[in-house]
Parts: structure tokens; C-alpha cells; sequence
């Protein structure tokens, strides 16, 4: 059974949610040859004071 963590930042809806499990369901099933059912997907929703590049929070970048 695959299981994928996916990060990402907040604020994503939940239409853009539903597509990309939908999209990474399909790929996973097409690669590995297994059913949708068995395909586990965590999304992590990560605020932008919680996440650093190169030494600096993406809080602190300009939009």
C-alpha cells in the first residue's frame, strides 16, 4: 500500500485538494500497476512561518 505525504502550504481550497489526490491516485496506480484503494494520501498543511529557503521563513518574503 503506497502511502504519500505530501507538504504544502496553507490555504490551498479543497477543489484544489480533491484534484491533485485525484491526479496523484491515478499516476501512482498507472506507475506501480495497484487500485485506487490501496493508495494512501496525507496532506500537511504548513503555515508560511513554519517554512524556510535558503535561511529565510517564506512569512518574511515579499509576496
Amino acid at each position: 500500500m503506497p502511502t504519500l505525504h505530501i507538504e504544502l502550504f496553507e490555504g490551498r481550497s479543497p477543489e484544489q485538494k480533491r484534484e491533485l489526490v485525484s491526479a496523484l491516485t491515478r499516476e501512482t496506480c498507472r506507475v506501480l500497476g495497484c487500485d485506487p484503494g490501496a493508495v494512501d494520501i496525507v496532506l500537511i498543511d504548513v503555515r508560511r512561518d513554519n517554512w524556510a529557503t535558503g535561511g529565510v521563513l517564506w512569512s518574511d518574503r515579499p509576496a
